[in-house]
This record gives C-alpha cells, structure tokens and sequence, in this order.
C-alpha cells in the first residue's frame, strides 16, 4: 500500500493569522504575553499539547477560533504581541556590522522549548540559549543540528522505582519548525556520502528571533532503514550510528548552509561532534580555489572556533581506527589527506599508531579560537591536552575560557519577570546586554521580593502535587493510596532542589549518606525541611540509575514521603518552576568534573540561592553574599573519603547556617538576611552570567576577529594562505636548525627587588631571518619542582651578530660566531628564587596566534 502525503493547516480566521507566525518562533517562549495567547485560546488544548504552540492551534475547534476572531480583547491582544515581535525583528541592535558573512553553530542538541524535543541536558540548554542570546545581540549567525524523529527519551519509573525509556515519535509537521524550500516549493536537499552510500538528507528551519537554526533529517523514504535511523535518536545507536551523526552533522551541515545560499564564513563548533566540518570546509577550498590541503587549512584555520565541554578524558568522543578506515575516503574524498595525515590530525600523539581518533583533538588542531566554558575548566582542559603543544608552558596552551551563561527572560518567572520589568525600566527588554541594569534590584522592596517568592512556591507546590499524583497513577498505585500526593510539600517550608542529569559524579545522593541525620532535617517540627529531586540517567547509565531508585526508595518511607519527591522526565517545563520557586539550589558533583553547569545560575537569577561545591562556574561566582560553599574547592584522590567530608560539611551547612537564616524572622514575618542574600544573587548573577555576557565575549575574543580573518584570507584567490603555508614550510623544515647557543646576565645573580636584570642570548638560525622567529626571554618564581610559577614572557631585541668572545650564564655551551645576539631588560618585582630561560617561537603577521603543535625551542 502506498499512501499518499498531504499536509492540513489550521483555518485561522483573519483577524488571528498573526498566530501562526508568533506560534513558528521561538522568540515567543521568552515572551510571556505571547504564551497567554495560547492559554487563553484553549488552556486545555495548551496543556494537552504538552505546550506546543503550533499543535494547540490545530487542536482548538473552528468554533472557538470563530468566537475569538470577534473577541476584540483578544484581537487587540493578538495584534499587540505581533507588532512586539516585529518590531523586535527589525529594532536596532548590539551587532550593527555586516550580515552577508555568518557565522555557523553547530552542536548536536538544542534546547529551545519544551515543544522542540531535540535535547538532552545542559548542553543543548546552552546551545539554545546562544541562539537566542545571538537573535538578542543582532549577530549574523545561524544554528545547525540534527531533527531527530524520537529525540532524547522520555523518562518513567517502574513501581520499583528503577528508571525506564520510551521514544514516542515526534511529529514535524505539528512543531514550531518548517521544511525549507525552494522558490518553486520543492524541498531543500542535499547529499552526504557515509561509507560508500549516498544520504539523501532534507533540511528544516526553526526561527528565532531574528536567526534560524537548521536541522537535517534522513528520514526519507529513498533512504534504507539504516540510513533514515541516523537522526532516529539523540546520543543513540552504537558507535557506528555516533559517527553517522558526526559525518552528517558537520560535513552535511555545511553543504545545507551552502544549498540555503548561506555563506559560514566562520564556524563554531560547540564540542567535538561536528569536527568533520574542517574536512569539508578544506574539501570546498581544494575544489574551488585550487588550494592545497595545507593551504587550506591556513586559510580556514583562523576561522574556525571550539568550545570543549567535558573536563574528563573519557568523556570525549573517540573513534577505533578500524571505523575510521571505514569511513576515511567518504570523509576525505577531494581534499588530497593521506590516510596517515589525517589519522595525525586526529591524535596527540601522531607517532602512536595504537592511539584512537579523537573529535576533540582533530577541532582543536583545526581551530585558532578554543575555549572551555569556566575558569577552572580552561585550566582543565590546558591541562588534559597540553600534550598537543610540546614545548608550550601549560599556561600557554591555546585554550582559553568563556563561562557560560544563561537567557534571563528565559528562566525568569512571570511573576519575577514583571516585578523586574517595572522597576527596571524600558531597557531592561530594549538592550539586554545593559547589564548594569541589575544593580536596579535595591529598588524593590523587601516585602514585595518575598511575595514575589511566595507566589512562585505556591505554584511549584501545586505543580509538584499535580506531576506526582499522575506519574503514581501510571505505576498502578490504587486511589485510596493516592491522597498523600495531594499532601506533600508545604509552601512554608525550605525547600531544596536537585535536579540534573543523574550522572555519578554529580552525586544526587550526597545528602543520603546519613539518613538518620536527613530524617531529622525533613521532620523538625519547628524548622522543617522538604527536598524535590529531578533528572535523567543515560540509558546505559547503570549506576545513574541506581541513583534514583535508592531516592525513590527514601520517599517512600511513611515519615517522610510528605518532604521528600522525586520527578519524573525532567524538561524545561519542570526546570522553570523548580529555578524559580524553590528555595536553595543543591549541587554536588566530585570536583574538578563539572565543567560549568547553568541550572545554578538560572536559580541565582529568580533569587533562589545556591549551595554547591565550588567548581565550574561556582568556583568563580560563590561570595558568602550570594549562597553557601560545600568546603573550600579541596580535590581528593580518595572519593570515598572526598564523600564523607563533604557530605558532613553539608549537613553542618544545612543546620547551622542554612535551615536558621531561612526561619529566622522579624516581627512583619520576613526572613531579612535571606532576602538580602536573594537580592545579591539576582544583582551578582544576573551580571556577571547572563548569557548576553557570555555572547559579547565570544564576539569580540573570537567571532569578530574570525569573520575579519574570512575577508582577509579570502581575497586574492587566498593569496594569505598560500604564503602563510610556505612559511610554515619552511619553518618547519629548518626548525631543527635553532639552537640558543648561550645566554648571559649582565647584572649578577644576587639581586634586590626594584633592581634590573639584563640578558643577553645567542641564536642561531640557521637560514631563518629575524623576521621569521620571535626570540622570547621568559621568567618569573622557580616551584619546588623546578619549573617556572605564573611565568611572564618578554620579546627579545637582536642586536646583530654575537661577538664570539661573550661569556656565557649557566654553563651553556660556546656557540659559533654565526649567533645572533638578542637582549631583554626585565625589573626584579618579586623576592624569592626566581629564573628565566629563552625559548623561540614562530612570527609572522598572518596567525592569529603562534602557539602552534611542535614549534618552540627552548634554551
């Protein structure tokens, strides 16, 4: 049977068209008018819909669209938020550059919406709210992912409570995304070679705001059941299907962007899953411009830029070299790499022939701009691949931070969204990255934050009640036993959430470990304590889910099943009432192993204070003002006693600090200090890791710079790349004729702080020029394992040929007179066993940087 497709719209009635536009963009999930619309149309539909825009408005009767079309409340409403929405698409903003060359994100989930299905956790939260943020800023950018037809699992437990998946299919043509088409309506479509066989792949468009994120979708019928699995699932399959999205997502999404008339001048590569877009961006050169696959990678090296988010080995995707083999001539066919120099770029050690193929490694060594998403992850992340770069100080290495952040109006309550809207001003919604704005928070009241707050609780209690009395009903919990879900929790009463994926080292079940002394905190009669858990565990994530069973289990104890839920398939929609109406924000992962974590900071910005281990984005944000640290940033090697130490720091936080500031009240009955907390954190937070912060950082460290590096390595046939590549060349081939033949101070080796020290250092070149090499004295205070602490790095200046007769410092052997001699004078600024050396390093005015794999030399 061969059925034929034909797709049905809703009839809107004239004066409600403008509901379909608002319903297609996501612009409207941070508008809080424009869900009312929704709600108001048909509430039940609303919900039924699971909050889905476009398929409430194929739910809703014709008789009730008729009705409202006469409704001139609701018209006016309707034409009130449409004019908003255009006037924000075509409003001034921060980016007021040229929009001809874009730059291209991709990652592999985006979490925009509960109605878009197409993520999994922090990650994909991120990358939507870098879309969103970039619509906000005006940025010329665009979003590139995969449709998945089931998306990530949705959660439920079995009445053991043990976690269970299922992959309801979702339906495209019912969501806020349209298929791309040409000006004659056929379809967008493109082709991926994958292992021999051709892809046919069509292309999806989500707005918003001002931007668009582009998904590919291989479920076609000209594709095999195998092919039209690769977008099935999120994070799904085996290895094999893993790079199947990989191949797809980078090499595939560029060849979207290029069938849309996008030009990606610059790409973005959040985490190494889409690293294969180097390959096609060096294919395309090759091609097109008749470029090497050296010159090639000149030319797109400084346009590249990677974000890493997993500060742990094992966490970064890694491929055996046998399904590389496999796939080699489908990734690489047209650019010219032999089987050996790709497995190099894939590897840190392009000598280890046993080693796998890394996404991480082959996106950094193809990416000028590298970043990790803290402080301390940036530090992490030099650390774990400083190995690429041999020679290089650790503190040298070319990855640097940018810490998330996250999208205000997003995460912000209704209720608080308001509150803030009116004291702040017209520009709190007008210029966003005004983040000065913030300091605004001591005009509101005492008295009207806390009912704020108090309002928002109310809510998270009666949707705590709601969620919980219908996921026991699905485990078969008879209705006599039901009753207590319209019991638990109690507005008054601290509550604390945890909620993220269920991950081990995230460790949910810290509080557990002494459940005598939890049991006292939940059923104090005079300062109660009530705690609601969330979150996923990987499917294959065994002890993730051992988890959640053993807190499902504790909430079913009699004496605290009234204090203590767990939720089940945690989302956005769960995470908005759980940032804004909880209480204190619990997070506990085994430091150093978060690499940033946003949910925190979504709590922070509605008031509700964190209390965590101070790493990712924590270790940079906790002031005794703003929340509560869980000891002092220690790392252990031993994690059984890491564990008992924090956990006791816990509870002594929660019953000497914590559980009294919260009860402890005034005659008008407000808990002042914490309030004062609340306000520093909102002020503090919202500054500091709003994720307009975080975009304008990227722009100006990375995006503008890399867009500008496009104009410049694009003109004249690429003529930069071509001379940029023969400079490399030839460095390289006469690199191993440096030597640092000698190095001298002039001044002594006993010096007193103030005095100055001058070194001289004779280099030989070989057939390099001054003009080739940068000569580098570098110094600062010797550790106790002998190398150079917080080092500082000073240019050298040649003087002209060394006089072969110059003594020598530190018993460095004579050199030939063919040495140059280069001279630096630094200032004694600290006491204490300080050194120096000289190394030299590459120069030339075309990279971006010259921290390059394999080019120092040292003295």
């Amino acid at each position: 049977m061969k059925i034929q497709p034909f797709t049905v719209s809703p009839n809107l009635p004239a004066p409600l068209k403008a509901l379909e536009e608002i319903a297609h963009n996501i612009w409207m999930s941070w508008n809080y008018d424009a869900v009312t619309l929704f709600t108001r149309l048909d509430y039940d539909a609303w919900m039924g819909s699971e909050q889905n825009p476009v398929r409430t408005l194929g739910m809703v009767s014709q008789e009730r669209l008729e009705e409202l079309a006469a409704d001139d409340s609701y018209v006016s409403a309707v034409h009130r938020v449409h004019e908003r929405l255009q006037a924000y698409q075509r409003g001034e903003t921060w980016y007021r550059g040229s929009r001809t060359d874009v730059v291209a994100y991709f990652s592999m989930e985006y979490g925009l919406e509960i109605s878009l299905p197409i993520y999994s956790g922090g990650l994909g939260v991120l990358s939507g709210d870098h879309m969103k943020t970039s619509s906000d800023l005006g940025l010329p950018l665009v979003g590139v992912g995969l449709l998945y037809r089931q998306g990530y699992f949705k959660q439920y437990l079995n009445p053991d409570g043990y976690q269970q998946e299922s992959y309801p299919e979702n339906d495209w043509y019912n969501m806020p995304v349209r298929r791309c088409e040409h000006n004659n309506g056929d379809p967008v479509r493109i082709t991926v070679d994958i292992a021999g066989e051709a892809v046919a792949v069509q292309v999806w468009e989500v707005r918003i705001g001002r931007t668009s994120l582009y998904l590919l979708d291989t479920n076609l019928d000209e594709n095999g059941e195998e092919l039209k699995n690769i977008t099935a699932t999120l994070y799904g399959g085996d290895k094999e299907n893993r790079i199947r999205q990989e191949i797809l997502l980078g090499i595939g999404g560029i060849r979207a962007l290029r069938a849309l008339g996008i030009n990606p001048a610059v790409a973005h590569m959040n985490e190494g899953h889409s690293a294969f877009l180097g390959i096609e961006r060096i294919r395309e050169l090759v091609a097109g411009q008749g470029l090497s696959r050296h010159e090639a990678i000149q030319a797109l090296w400084p346009t590249n830029v990677f974000t890493t988010h997993t500060p742990v080995p094992a966490g970064n995707e890694r491929f055996g070299i046998d399904l590389i083999e496999k796939y080699f001539t489908s990734i690489t066919a047209g650019t010219g790499f032999t089987w050996e120099e790709f497995l190099e770029l894939g590897r840190e050690n392009p000598n280890d022939n046993q080693e796998p193929f890394c996404m991480t490694v082959l996106a950094l060594k193809l990416s000028a701009y590298s970043n990790g998403v803290s402080e301390l992850h940036g530090a992490i992340s030099r650390e774990m691949w400083k190995s690429i770069w041999p020679g290089l100080n650790t503190d040298e290495i070319p990855i640097g931070s940018i810490t998330n952040g996250v999208h205000s109006r997003t995460f912000l309550s209704p209720e608080l969204q308001e509150l803030l809207d009116r004291y702040f001003g017209p520009r709190f919604y007008d210029e966003p990255e005004n983040l000065e704005l913030w300091d605004r928070i001591d005009r509101i009241s005492d008295e009207e934050l806390w009912r704020t707050h108090e309002r928002r609780k109310d809510r998270l209690v009666a949707f705590t009640r709601k969620r919980l009395r219908k996921q026991l009903q699905s485990r078969g919990i008879s209705s006599s036993q039901l009753a207590y879900a319209d019991e638990v929790l109690q507005p008054n009463i601290l509550t604390l959430c945890f909620a993220r994926r269920f991950a081990t080292y995230k460790r949910a079940t810290l509080l557990f470990r002494k459940p005598e002394r939890l049991k006292r905190l939940l059923t104090n009669p005079d300062m109660p304590v009530q705690i609601i858990f969330a979150g996923k565990a990987h499917p294959h994530d065994v002890g993730g889910k051992n988890l959640i069973k053993e807190i499902v289990h504790f909430s079913m104890q009699p004496e605290v099943r009234n204090r203590l839920v767990f939720l089940e398939n945690y989302d956005l929609n769960i995470a908005k009432y759980l940032v804004s109406g909880g209480d204190v924000w619990l997070n506990t992962p085994r430091r150093p192993m978060e690499a940033s974590g946003t949910s925190g900071m979504k709590a922070a910005l509605n008031g509700v204070l964190n209390c965590s281990i101070l790493d990712g984005w924590w270790a940079e944000a906790y002031t005794p003002d703003r929340g509560w640290a869980i000891g002092s940033g220690e790392e252990y090697s031993d994690e059984e006693m890491q564990d008992e130490i924090e956990s006791t720091l816990l509870y002594d936080l929660l019953e000497r600090e914590i559980v009294p500031m919260f009860y402890g009240r005034g005659p008008d009955g407000l808990p002042r200090e914490w309030i004062r907390k609340m306000k520093e954190s909102i002020r503090g937070v919202g500054k500091e890791f709003s994720s307009h912060r975080m975009i304008t950082e990227y722009a100006e460290k990375f995006y503008l710079p890399a867009l500008s590096n496009y104009r410049s390595f694009s003109r004249n046939g690429c003529e930069k790349a071509r001379t940029l590549t023969e400079y490399l060349n030839r460095v390289r081939r006469e690199w191993h004729s440096i030597a640092i033949e000698s190095i001298r101070a002039e001044d002594g080796r006993s010096l007193r702080v103030g005095d100055k020290l001058t070194v001289h250092a004779r280099v030989a070149l070989g057939s390099l020029t001054t003009d080739d090499v940068n000569v580098e004295l570098v110094h600062g205070t010797i550790s106790n394992t002998g190398g150079l602490q917080d080092p500082e790095t000073v240019p050298m200046k040649c003087n002209g040929a060394a006089d072969a007769g110059d003594g020598e410092y530190g018993g460095a052997e004579r050199g030939s007179a063919a040495g140059m001699d280069f001279q630096a004078r630094i200032t004694c600024t600290r006491a204490g066993r300080q050194g120096f050396a000289v190394r030299v390093v590459p120069k030339h005015p075309d990279l971006a940087h010259n921290r390059l794999p394999a080019l120092v030399r040292w003295s």
